[in-house]
């Protein structure tokens, strides 16, 4: 149940060296915008829980769920602290897309973590695992293949980290 690293720059996606994913230095000060069909405010534990349908954008990255639990503080304004996002959750940025049962996303951390049958894809280059936890810092992308995470969930092949990959194409 080792790490895979997933290269993710360039055209040509490779595993086992340094990731560089589309989403390394994504701004997480930029505001969070939510919308969904229903919000329930829970102020003493501050929270506010969005259902059916949930949208959320941060830049140039969006999060689709049917629900988000969103942990926040109120010193002097809310400031957003995390983000958890379940029920058929798809991240996108300009160039991947990443799906998932669950999604992880701290803001103070700049992490998001990604459990249950993920499938992470770029192009027509594509790689499935159990658990992704993508570094907004680096880009780094880290994907499990063993039943790490959600209980009772593992990647589809069986505890493997698998993957499609293309490559380049000659003219003979």
């Amino acid at each position: 149940m080792g790490a895979v690293l997933l290269a993710l720059a360039g055209s040509q996606p490779a595993v086992g060296q340094d990731a560089a994913s589309a989403l390394r230095g994504h701004n997480t000060n930029a505001p969070v915008d939510v919308a969904a069909d229903r919000i329930e405010v829970q102020d003493r534990s501050d929270r506010a829980i969005f259902s059916g349908d949930v949208v959320v954008r941060q830049g140039d990255l969006t999060l689709n769920a049917e629900r988000l639990t969103v942990a926040y503080s109120d010193a002097g304004g809310i400031q957003i602290d995390r983000l958890n996002a379940s029920g058929g959750v798809t991240l996108r940025s300009p160039s991947e897309t990443a799906r998932g049962q669950f999604a992880i996303y701290d803001l103070n951390n700049r992490l998001i973590t990604m459990l249950g049958g993920v499938t992470l894809t770029r192009g027509q280059s594509r790689v499935s695992g159990a658990r992704l936890v993508l570094s907004l810092d680096t880009g780094r992308a880290v994907l499990d293949g063993g039943a790490g995470g959600a209980p009772g969930t593992t990647s589809k092949e069986g505890g493997r980290v698998t993957g499609t990959f293309t490559v380049p194409q000659r003219n003979d």
